[in-house]
């Protein structure tokens, strides 16, 4: 019991057992879960053929029933388990990225940012409170937590009238957030409805959307994010399954006004998740989750409802969480006011926690970087 207690501390018990892909002294890649500091090897606890896999998307596409089955299982085998040490493997990337969608769903974040940028205007656009804002980003770019990120250059705006400068970005920025992983897809021609979240979101992720804000200002007129954001996104190594987040879920702040039929006005349920931010080792920020506007099955009903599907190893990701009060920002260009941005050298590191269903609090996969200066 002593040694269960333990991997309950750290926010890795046996009421979490998140997913990863591990290896071991340069062998093959294999599916895991992670109890306490150590990850047992399910490919060799099971005979599930999912398992036998070098990513988490042959499980992930089987959809619910599965996941419900595979994780009962787990939950019995796990106590008694031989344990890997974390120290003795090494982690990769959870599963393949199919597309890549990032929102725009804290309304805290895009009112500092429309502040900013729009001083004499309202600082939300008039579609914002009608529907959840986003762009696609690349997938061939998401990296697993811990991979240098390489300051990106690019066209950098100058001065009124004068043409733009090429060089490497001087604004390098994070974006603290959350990522929704796709398990189950949807047949093109169809809408996920919001209350089938849980039938197609197999897990969650933290995830750093790194921006480089300069870039970005001179391209996004008049479509939008693209080379200020592609170069990098860093994702945790651990997807947390749904069912370990029962307990989390929480009402948000509410809506106003009432947004489209399509996204189920009472579908505003979200996560109770805080994050830490921590820049060369000293927290700067402390944003909360359960203070954006647009819900994950709000996301992910507006992602389809097009007629666009999902497949699987789909990530969508909440846009940058920010809360109501100073200290409370995802992002450095919030938080200092645009008056200091990342350094070559600097470490960032992003840490999530919620709520168990045993009463204590989840560690979910912290989600590091470091800045490696332009190539």
């Amino acid at each position: 019991m002593n040694g269960v207690a333990n991997r309950a501390e750290n926010g890795f018990g046996l009421d979490h057992l998140p997913y990863g892909v591990f290896s071991v002294d340069g062998g093959p890649r294999r599916v895991g879960v992670r109890r306490g500091d150590e990850v047992l090897d399910l490919a060799t606890a099971t005979s599930r053929p999912e398992l036998a896999a070098t990513s988490l998307n042959p499980l992930m596409e089987r959809g619910p029933s599965t996941w419900r089955q595979l994780r009962e299982q787990v939950l019995d085998l796990a106590p008694d388990l031989p344990g890997i040490p974390l120290a003795d493997v090494v982690m990769h990337l959870p599963f393949e990225v199919a597309d890549y969608v990032d929102f725009y769903a804290s309304e805290h974040h895009a009112t500092n940012l429309g502040r900013m940028f729009r001083p004499d205007s309202e600082p939300l656009l008039p579609n914002w409170k009608h529907l959840p804002v986003g762009y696609h980003g690349r997938a061939g770019t998401v990296v697993p937590s811990g991979t240098p990120v390489v300051r990106p250059s690019g066209l950098r705006p100058v001065g009124p009238g004068e043409p733009p400068s090429f060089g490497p970005t001087r604004r390098l920025d994070i974006e603290a957030e959350l990522g929704f992983v796709v398990g189950a897809p949807s047949a093109i021609g169809t809408r996920v409805p919001a209350a089938a979240l849980a039938d197609h979101v197999f897990g969650v992720v933290g995830l750093n959307d790194w921006s480089a804000r300069d870039v970005q200002a001179y391209e996004y007129v008049p479509l939008g994010p693209f080379l200020g954001k592609s170069f990098a996104t860093t994702i945790s190594c651990w997807v947390t399954p749904l069912a370990a987040l029962d307990a989390a879920w929480c009402d948000l702040p509410g809506q106003d006004p009432e947004p489209a039929a399509y996204l189920e006005p009472g579908r505003t349920r979200g996560l109770d998740i805080d994050v830490e931010v921590e820049l060369n080792g000293e927290v700067v920020s402390r944003p909360t989750y359960s203070s954006t506007y647009w819900s994950p099955a709000q996301m992910l009903a507006h992602l389809t409802v097009n007629g666009a599907s999902v497949r699987t190893g789909d990530l969508f990701a909440s846009g940058t969480i920010s809360g109501p009060e100073h200290g409370q920002e995802g992002s450095f260009i919030e938080l200092w006011k645009g008056e200091r941005f990342l350094e070559d050298g600097d470490e960032v590191v992003l840490r999530y926690s919620a709520p168990s269903t045993s009463g204590g609090r989840l560690s979910l996969g912290e989600v590091s970087g470091r800045i490696e200066a332009a190539r």
